[in-house]
């Protein structure tokens, strides 16, 4: 549930974008407390996974999930928006920001990868788990379609690293986790906007999952004047485990 006073707060409009083999799904339990306090609200599933895993192709990149939400805040004219990404999706909304700065308010990195220009995801990655990734892509995945995170079942992901333990969610999830196009993990970001550069931005970490780069991107914000820095006490997927703490902070950063 949303705190009294932050449902007190000004509406705003969020843009909350899924990482890798997910989909919109991935933020059921927070959409609903948001819009319950009178925000706007929208969750795009990118194209190839989710609800649209139908249209899954070779040539899907990361450049096709940017234009994905890209095209949310033009065709729904959204100003003055909340852009939220998650784990790899931090990619996603970075060039987002990129091409449409003047759209948007404040970029949330949810325990999400930060790339600069020129980077993708799998350069922030450790190297071994990049290489069965790739290998994983080759054997299973007809050269484009990554079908997995890596060897470890899905439970044990979803259970261990991901920090999800209910029974009940960890079967929610299992019943929906698909195949990614590599191309959203291999693709390069491009950040080459002066404007966007200028944006508010956030870093969200939450230090119960282990992650080297992820402290990295903390340590960066935590320094840096152009960024502020959260912390919310839980594993990866908070936005399953703890969806009102979530819906409570995104709010908050916008009071």
């Amino acid at each position: 549930m949303i705190s009294s006073a932050v449902q007190r707060m000004k509406p705003r409009v969020f843009v909350l974008v899924h990482p890798a083999w997910h989909g919109a799904w991935f933020w059921t339990k927070v959409v609903p407390l948001l819009r319950q306090s009178g925000h706007a609200v929208f969750a795009p599933t990118l194209t190839g996974l989710g609800e649209r895993s139908h249209l899954a192709r070779a040539d899907i990149g990361l450049d096709v999930h940017v234009t994905d939400v890209v095209n949310v805040l033009k065709y729904e004219d959204l100003r003055d928006v909340v852009l939220v990404g998650h784990s790899s999706s931090g990619a996603v909304i970075t060039g987002v920001a990129d091409r449409a700065p003047a759209q948007i308010a404040h970029v949330v990195y949810l325990d999400a990868f930060v790339p600069e220009d020129g980077q993708a995801v799998v350069d922030l990655i450790a190297p071994e788990r990049r290489q069965m990734m790739e290998a994983l892509v080759k054997a299973e995945g007809g050269g484009w379609l990554l079908p997995r995170f890596a060897p470890p079942p899905w439970e044990t992901i979803v259970r261990e690293m991901w920090g999800v333990r209910d029974d009940n969610d960890v079967r929610w999830m299992l019943e929906r986790l698909g195949p990614t196009p590599f191309g959203h993990l291999k693709d390069p970001v491009h950040r080459t906007n002066p404007d966007a550069e200028t944006l508010p931005r956030t870093y969200v970490r939450c230090p119960r999952f282990q992650n080297p780069r992820f402290d990295q991107h903390a340590e960066m914000a935590r320094r840096s004047e152009r960024w502020h820095y959260r912390e919310l006490d839980a594993s990866h997927h908070a936005a399953v485990t703890i969806p009102d703490k979530v819906a409570n902070l995104l709010v908050e950063l916008e009071s």
